[in-house]
């Protein structure tokens, strides 16, 4: 099993999860709705000088799911190449 987390700005929230769901089995997450940070590139602050946000998935997945998620953020970064998408993965121990 491997947990990924994925962080980006709110606005392409639903891309993600429609993707996530349509190309993954049984893709159950969690998300957190309002992420606020600095990043590399920004900062995403929900200020009226740093007005964007950020959202994070958490979800935990199959290994077999992991290729085909890489492969949908991967896709999604390629269309929405400035909104600073990111995913993380680790191992999970049930």
């Amino acid at each position: 099993m491997i947990r990924i987390e994925i962080i980006s700005n709110k606005s392409v929230q639903e891309d993600i999860e429609k993707a996530m769901e349509g190309n993954i089995e049984n893709f159950y997450y969690t998300t957190i709705p309002l992420v606020l940070g600095r990043g590399e590139e920004n900062r995403k602050l929900g200020t009226a000088t740093w007005p964007e946000t950020n959202f994070a998935m958490i979800s935990y997945i199959e290994d077999k799911d992991y290729e085909t998620a890489k492969k949908v953020i991967a896709a999604i970064k390629e269309k929405f190449s400035g909104e600073g998408i990111k995913m993380f993965a680790v191992k999970a121990e049930v």
